[in-house]
């Protein structure tokens, strides 16, 4: 009895460490001390706007976001009160249970190529609100940062031996576990696009995909990855937010576990890569 209730205090202790960070390092995590970095757009129902003047975006076309109007996206008490609950309990099991994990891949990949553990990006979370997402660093340092993988040349050459063998077993995306603890993410939900990816911004708006939390893995991410072009993606991430519930969370969930066992899905150079193959053959 002593040693179940040792285990507790030490469990209720880890759990009451981990809540006043994430209290701290939230406002941070989404911008709260630059306000300039606010999306404009938080909020809003858009459109993509196709203009040829202006640069290629991150999804490899030229154009621009338009608002048309305020999303009026309406959560109910699953999305609120218990979706939320799942994702704070499983997150904080996740953290401590999955820690010799995470310091094996930290010494790992600072051994592989010498530099910061993690790598942060600006990405498109609830209501278009940006956030900070973390994932281990799979990539070298001289890695061009606000490119997805898709839009590099030759995307290979910039991935390390160590990053080999994260992303094909997912195991990149574990940081964001913590995403997930303070709020900025969800277990399940649309994969959390770039914040420049204004095409796939704009197709997820047409089902409302961006009025949930986004997701470490969801309804797109177990129908295929990296071979999925953004109409289809978007359709499957509208799919998912139109069916909201237990029921779906789990089926998403469950289905994703065999990525880590390696997943043939994930592919150097991204969206619908794995289609531009096989038309090649």
């Amino acid at each position: 009895m002593k040693v179940l209730l040792f285990i507790l205090a030490i469990i209720v202790l880890i759990a009451i460490i981990l809540a006043l960070i994430a209290v701290i390092v939230k406002p941070v995590s989404i911008y709260k001390n630059k306000p300039e970095e606010k999306n404009p757009m938080q909020g809003k129902r858009v459109r993509f706007v196709e203009s040829s003047s202006e640069p290629v975006n991150a999804d490899g076309v030229r154009g621009h976001l338009e608002a048309i109007g305020d999303s009026e996206h309406k959560a109910g008490v699953y999305e609120i009160v218990f979706k939320r609950l799942f994702d704070i309990i499983l997150s904080f099991f996740g953290l401590v249970l999955l820690s010799p994990v995470y310091l094996f891949l930290t010494l790992w990949i600072v051994i592989d190529d010498p530099g910061p553990v993690l790598f942060t990006q600006k990405r498109l979370g609830k209501n278009k609100q940006y956030f900070k997402l973390h994932k281990f660093r799979s990539m070298k340092m001289s890695t061009p940062h606000d490119k997805p993988t898709h839009m590099l040349e030759n995307p290979e050459q910039y991935i390390t031996k160590a990053g080999k063998f994260i992303r094909a077993h997912s195991l990149d995306e574990l940081p964001q576990i913590w995403d997930i603890f303070i709020g900025n993410m969800s277990v399940v939900g649309p994969r959390p696009g770039l914040w420049n990816q204004d095409l796939l911004t704009a197709e997820r708006d047409k089902y409302g995909a961006n009025d949930i939390r986004p997701g470490l893995t969801g309804w797109a991410q177990i129908n295929g990855r990296d071979e999925l072009e953004i109409p289809v993606k978007a359709k499957l991430d509208g799919y998912y937010c139109n069916n909201l519930g237990l029921k779906m969370d789990l089926k998403c969930f469950f289905g994703s576990l065999g990525v880590f066992k390696g997943d043939k899905s994930v592919v150097e150079g991204g969206t619908g890569e794995l289609k531009r193959q096989e038309s090649a053959k």
